[in-house]
């Protein structure tokens, strides 16, 4: 009986990669989207999660609720009855894991150092890359274009300045 009382998350840090001879293009292994590992595309560091816990969890039961690890504590706190520490990035989802939709949800920042400074931010559905500090962010409506294909900072500056002011803090 001890199922009935222990969640299994399963997910990964990123998305797929190409060491030791592994040919992600082979299998299409990142899907529609764009970027492996170490991109800050979401085939890069956009991966499914399974949550698994009998009779809390409704079996076969799907979201599209946006989270990252760093909303892992927050969510394990509260399932807990704990509150979270102070100061935390993440925010909890357990409404995510029975069905609902967060009401709001901070945005989301990646960096990365290897080989560059990248950066990446995802702000509802707006996903905003640095390709290299002196270039321009792109922009991509996610919902619109999942593959980050057509870059639209420039018929959305509005969006892009929010965003650049949320990257320098």
């Amino acid at each position: 009986g001890i199922e009935k009382d222990t969640l299994v998350l399963f997910t990964s840090d990123n998305g797929v990669h190409k060491e030791g001879g592994i040919k992600p293009d082979f299998f299409k292994s990142s899907g529609p989207l764009r970027g492996i590992k170490r991109s800050m595309h979401d085939g890069g560091i956009r991966v499914p999660m399974i949550a698994w816990w009998p009779e809390r969890i409704a079996p076969g039961q799907t979201s599209g609720q946006v989270w990252a690890f760093w909303d892992f504590l927050p969510t394990a706190a509260e399932l807990a009855g704990a509150p979270a520490p102070a100061g935390l990035d993440g925010v909890s989802v357990v409404p995510a894991l029975f069905g609902e939709t967060l009401k709001e949800r901070p945005p989301l920042y990646w960096e990365f150092h290897e080989g560059g400074y990248f950066r990446a931010v995802r702000m509802g559905g707006w996903k905003a890359v640095s390709p290299d500090p002196g270039e321009p962010l792109e922009l991509y409506d996610l919902a619109e274009d999942m593959g980050e294909e057509r870059n639209i900072a420039g018929e959305h500056p509005e969006i892009v300045r929010e965003i650049e002011a949320f990257m320098a803090t």
